[in-house]
């Protein structure tokens, strides 16, 4: 067992856009992250599946190439996103998330998540 205080993890920026925190066990992640406005989330897809909570601004996403249909997730609202789903989202205003991820996503713990880094 780990008692960890999220002050005591370190901010990683990103990129100019996006800054972010994470923990890790072996079967879960939780990720906290802050966005400016306007910084989006490229199509992509993984394993994983993902549960993001929105505690500030609005989290538009679009799914399975489908740009003419978003579902927007506001402050106080959660979405589950399966494995494997392709999606992009949008930050409109300054957005504060929460990601859960089951497994943890390694192309993060590695740092190999390019497509976030432009």
């Amino acid at each position: 067992m780990q008692k960890i205080n999220w002050s005591n993890i370190p901010v990683e920026q990103v990129n100019p856009k996006m800054k972010r925190q994470f923990i890790h066990g072996e079967k879960v992640m939780i990720a906290r992250m802050e966005f400016e406005d306007g910084f989006t989330v490229p199509w992509h897809s993984h394993d994983n599946e993902q549960i993001t909570e929105v505690q500030e601004g609005v989290l538009r996403f679009w799914f399975d190439d489908d740009e003419d249909n978003p579902i927007e997730i506001l402050a106080g609202e959660a979405i589950i996103i399966p494995g494997n789903r392709r999606h992009k989202a949008l930050m409109v205003g300054k957005v504060i998330e929460t990601d859960t991820f089951a497994p943890p996503r390694q192309d993060w713990i590695d740092g190999s998540d390019s497509y976030l880094r432009k």
